[in-house]
């Protein structure tokens, strides 16, 4: 990786986040924690409770890239043919013609995805994990880059169908925007009371552009011994007493490519052990089960990985 293509990855990078912080006050970690799952080729998951800006964050970062995007609005009676897409006969030709359905774009905001059926969210399975739709026998190759950035109220709410595991662990991070403070949302008010926050947000690159970057990161090198770590961060979760169900390899995985593009938002181009402790909670928490007995005394699965971050022994430095 040269120099230049690191310098142009912090430029546009630095450029998105600023678009997509003029939108969205306050929350610059958020953002560059949304602005990583892009470019490691990831999906976000964002869950918090109603009016604190998810659908916003998710429509900002779709709006902030010049590229094809759909919003889907998961409801009860949303049918799974509503986000793949149907085969419908055409009495013209006398032959079925493929009507492709919200998932065919390469930004997909997948609005309060947890109140749509089990059967609804399953459809998203096959086009967030193999990049693909198959419908009637047929497989529809979905445009790259791609990313769903899905929203969707805390579970005890009520309409609301908790997301499976297996659906949960396709999603590399998942993020909570939290409550402005005092002085953000005062300048929200005056800033956005009038009009619409998206209305002046401009696209500051585009797909080809964004996909460029997607292979600079693929090219972060990674040594043994960070691999060695993020594999004893997983396994930690596996043998904890804690949970009930531990991370699977597809999160070591998603943790290496996060913590590749993170590595290369802030200019380098090789992993630290830093990338993935600063990551941990928000790729691994959302897969996790805790025990009866954590629940009991309050531990949720954030709070567990977190200390097991500080507990599970970092890679020594080479001399």
């Amino acid at each position: 990786m040269s120099e230049l293509a690191l310098t142009d990855l912090a430029d546009t990078a630095a450029r998105i986040q600023s678009a997509i912080g003029s939108v969205v006050e306050g929350k610059p970690e958020v953002i560059k924690l949304a602005l990583t799952v892009l470019l490691a080729e990831g999906h976000i998951l964002i869950e918090d409770v109603p009016g604190v800006g998810k659908t916003m964050l998710a429509k900002s970062v779709a709006r902030a890239i010049d590229c094809t995007v759909r919003r889907i609005q998961f409801t009860p009676d949303l049918m799974p043919s509503d986000v793949t897409g149907v085969s419908v006969f055409n009495q013209e030709t006398r032959e079925f013609e493929f009507k492709p359905g919200g998932v065919f774009a390469n930004v997909v905001v997948g609005d309060e995805i947890n109140r749509a059926s089990p059967k609804t969210q399953s459809a998203l399975l096959e086009c967030m994990e193999e990049r693909q739709v198959t419908v009637d026998g047929t497989t529809y190759q979905l445009e790259a880059p791609f990313m769903v950035v899905a929203t969707q109220n805390p579970i005890e709410m009520e309409g609301t169908y908790p997301l499976p595991e297996a659906q949960r662990d396709r999603f590399m991070m998942r993020l909570s925007m939290g409550y402005p403070s005092t002085r953000d949302e005062i300048e929200m008010i005056d800033t956005h009371g009038a009009t619409s926050a998206l209305d002046p947000l401009e696209p500051v690159t585009d797909a080809a552009h964004v996909h460029k970057l997607v292979r600079l990161v693929r090219g972060v090198y990674v040594a043994d011994p960070i691999k060695e770590y993020a594999v004893a961060l997983t396994s930690a979760t596996r043998t904890s007493p804690d949970l009930r169900l531990g991370a699977s390899p597809r999160a070591t995985l998603h943790l290496i490519r996060a913590a590749k593009a993170w590595a290369g938002l802030d200019g380098r181009e090789y992993v630290l052990p830093d990338d993935l402790q600063a990551l941990a909670v928000p790729v691994l928490s959302h897969r996790l089960l805790p025990t009866a007995e954590a629940q009991i005394g309050r531990r949720d699965a954030a709070g567990i990985v977190a200390d097991l971050v500080q507990r599970v022994p970092q890679p020594e430095p080479r001399r």
